[in-house]
């Protein structure tokens, strides 16, 4: 059965490339999605599947009921795009000014489309049901996952797989790993509140940017002699604004900056030494601070009974050289939501091209939607079947 569902998989597909490249040249930004997903429900509608709209906010459910009682598997995609001016040279490049779809989205969304459209003409064979989330504002907190699993998105779902295409991977390579694959971050703002003076007279101020330089140089030990070695996690200092004037000390400054790490326990930690620290330094130098946090996405986390699977359908559809590992990345993905919530696992396939995710000139290689495709519909059978 698998054979000939990826034989009508290649059928299909100049479809999809159709579909693929009329969402790359009308792109839509994080929770600005109005026709992206319009289109994808009138898709599912006319392969005959269930549609949901507005879930959590702007996302699109999907439902196929197998016509043999069995369990029940979710598939999810995104289709946000990014707020980057396309500079590619092709016929689809984006027509909306400074918008692009510059991390695979555009390709995440039609290989879904296409995998419920070849299982959609074999549902009455199939044990048990398929979910396809079409999921928004991937890109942008708070996200698109939280709020369409508490809309009911995961509900009867056994189990939940993602797919993301990496450009710069050679075309048809799949890289899946247990554990941790995604960080979780937080984005921290410190208030530096001193005292302002003239320059003539700096023993009667209490200067914020000198106390801030001492802060920003403490952040940067905190990974090399407060975390554990062996614990992944960055400390960055990116935003430090005070003063205006040649010869005034201001009264504040603002200093913003972020912290990746994989684990929530981790993460918390080390807020609380950026927290320590601040204070500790500005109380010492006659100044005070204040100090917020704003935490991203959860760790993305997968299951390793399902990271087996993967692996266990994907070696003899691809060959087992192209199958491999991939070491965890500190980047966000609300994908991990969506693993709190039910078992299930996130896959990378390689997308064949020169440069990397929001880069003006990203691209990929539109064959990585067959590998995309092939997969999702292997894991469905087989987890359904087992």
């Amino acid at each position: 059965m698998l054979q000939d569902l990826c034989n009508r998989l290649h059928e299909v597909y100049p479809e999809l490339v159709k579909f693929r490249r009329d969402l790359h040249m009308y792109p839509e930004l994080s929770f600005h999605e109005i026709e992206t997903p319009r289109k994808i429900a009138a898709y599912l509608r006319e392969l005959g599947l269930e549609v949901k709209t507005n879930v959590g906010g702007r996302g699109v459910v999907g439902y196929l009921r197998g016509g043999k009682p069995g369990k029940t598997v979710a598939l999810r995609a995104d289709f946000d795009a990014l707020p980057i001016q396309d500079e590619k040279d092709v016929e689809y490049k984006s027509r909306i000014p400074g918008v692009m779809h510059a991390c695979g989205h555009d390709i995440h969304t039609a290989s879904l489309l296409g995998v419920a459209k070849v299982l959609s003409e074999v549902k009455e064979q199939m044990e048990g049901n398929v979910v396809f989330i079409h999921q928004f504002a991937e890109e942008k907190l708070p996200g698109g996952a939280k709020s369409m699993i508490e809309d009911g998105c995961l509900e009867g779902v056994d189990v939940i797989y993602g797919a993301h295409v990496v450009s710069t991977r050679p075309i048809g390579t799949v890289e899946v790993e247990e554990g941790y694959v995604k960080c979780t971050s937080s984005s921290f703002t410190i208030e530096i509140f001193g005292k302002g003076g003239h320059s003539m007279g700096p023993h009667l101020a209490v200067d914020p940017i000198s106390v801030g330089s001492q802060l920003v140089l403490n952040l940067q030990r905190i990974i090399g002699t407060r975390v554990d070695p062996f614990v992944p996690a960055v400390v960055t200092v990116g935003s430090f604004h005070s003063g205006e004037s040649t010869n005034t000390i201001p009264d504040k400054a603002i200093i913003k900056g972020g912290v990746r790490a994989f684990g929530e326990e981790t993460i918390t930690g080390i807020e609380k030494m950026v927290s320590q620290i601040a204070m500790g330094i500005c109380e010492a130098e006659g100044a005070r601070a204040s100090c917020t946090f704003k935490r991203g996405y959860p760790t993305a986390w997968n299951h390793p009974e399902e990271v087996k699977r993967i692996k266990e359908v994907a070696r003899p559809l691809f060959g087992e050289d192209m199958v491999m590992r991939f070491p965890p990345l500190m980047v966000g993905e609300d994908f991990g939501y969506y693993t709190k919530a039910v078992p299930g696992a996130f896959f990378h396939v390689g997308g064949g091209k020169e440069y990397d995710h929001h880069h003006p000139k990203f691209d990929v290689e539109e064959e990585s939607m067959l590998y995309i495709g092939k997969l999702f519909m292997s894991l469905v059978l087989n987890y359904q079947r087992s």
